[in-house]
């Protein structure tokens, strides 16, 4: 589970990049996956839009196992 997590996480990671930002897995529990958004996504007052739309969603949409994402 948690290298499908990484994989998808990786497909996600260029376009955060891309502004800026990175993101790195922490931990997968009970469902939930754990993430730190970093550089320029950290204190962006988009990160939380950014976790939810494109994050989660991808996340979600690849693993329905995963039900929710945060942003440690």
């Amino acid at each position: 589970m948690i290298d499908k997590i990484k994989e998808v996480i990786e497909t996600i990671k260029p376009f955060i990049v891309n502004d800026g930002g990175d993101i790195t897995f922490n931990r997968f529990e009970n469902g939930v996956v754990y993430v730190s958004l970093q550089g320029a996504c950290k204190h962006c007052p988009m990160a939380n839009e950014t976790l939810t739309n494109l994050i989660e969603q991808t996340i979600i949409t690849e693993i329905p196992e995963v039900i929710k994402v945060i942003n440690e």
